[in-house]
């Protein structure tokens, strides 16, 4: 069965060249294209739709405001498909359930990927969302960060597929990967204080539930680190870390490393 695909973009060459380039695959039938992210949730509520492509910066509506209420009011997974990168931008649509954020220059083959794996329930972030939110909680502002035109999506939840890359790398990595760029103290004491930076009534998830070791073993996956480098921050061994790792899974009844810095960020386990 096709997955149906809804197109939200107030450029109208941009909505129907995306409804060419999806039809080529024959993997979708594009229901309908809208101008705005009012019109996309008029359509959900009517429509049966999987998967609606929005962009951000539309008339009556913007993408991120549609993301909210289709959220919270269909079963439409919203995947952001936009040219702007901006922080205020990626971290409300991540908050507000955004199943995936993508920049439009990312190849034909990437983005069907992408639509394919929010079908099937994972989240795709492009590593320059991930490189914002490590950015957030390294405590500075996202856009004091590299602001790159390109890169590879990242997939989380689920396996890896052509032209998508499971997150690896950068990113939040489910086993190799470095962050680059990032500064350490090399003391534990510093990841700890990050871990421990945001109060429990800032907390969007309940931090009772974890040991404080669980908790900055998150804190450092969701900036970025991989079990190495973690395992390296905190002094103990890589079994060890996976230790917690798999504990924290458990806990929060996630399947992916990676959605635990979804979870620890946003407090959202889908």
């Amino acid at each position: 069965m096709k997955i149906r695909v809804l197109i939200a973009d107030d450029n109208s060459f941009i909505r129907e060249g995306m409804k060419i380039i999806l039809n080529t695959f024959g993997e979708f039938e594009v229901l309908a294209t809208v101008n705005d992210g009012q019109e996309a949730v008029d359509y959900c509520r009517t429509h049966e739709v999987d998967v609606v492509l929005l962009d951000v910066r539309m008339p009556n509506m913007n993408g991120v405001e549609a993301t909210k209420i289709l959220t919270e009011e269909t079963g439409t997974k919203p995947l952001i498909l936009t040219t702007f990168d901006d922080d205020e931008y990626i971290l409300d649509a991540i908050r507000y359930g955004a199943k995936g954020y993508l920049l439009k220059n990312n190849d034909p083959e990437r983005i069907r990927d992408a639509i394919k794996s929010v079908h099937s329930g994972n989240n795709v972030l492009q590593d320059v969302v991930l490189d914002k939110l490590k950015l957030v909680m390294d405590g500075l502002p996202a856009g004091q960060g590299k602001r790159t035109e390109s890169g590879a999506p990242q997939e989380h939840g689920g396996a890896q597929q052509a032209g998508v890359q499971e997150a690896g790398g950068r990113g939040a990595s489910a086993t190799a990967g470095s962050a680059p760029g990032r500064g350490t103290t090399g003391a534990p004491g510093a990841s700890a204080a990050q871990a421990k930076g945001a109060s429990s009534s800032d907390c969007p998830f309940d931090r009772s539930v974890f040991t404080e070791r669980e908790l900055e073993v998150m804190s450092l996956i969701a900036q970025g680190l991989s079990n190495k480098e973690i395992s390296k921050e905190l002094f103990i061994s890589e079994g060890t870390t996976a230790n917690y790792i798999t504990s924290i899974l458990n806990k929060t009844a996630l399947s992916h490393r990676t959605q635990i810095a979804i979870y620890y960020l946003t407090g959202k386990v889908r």
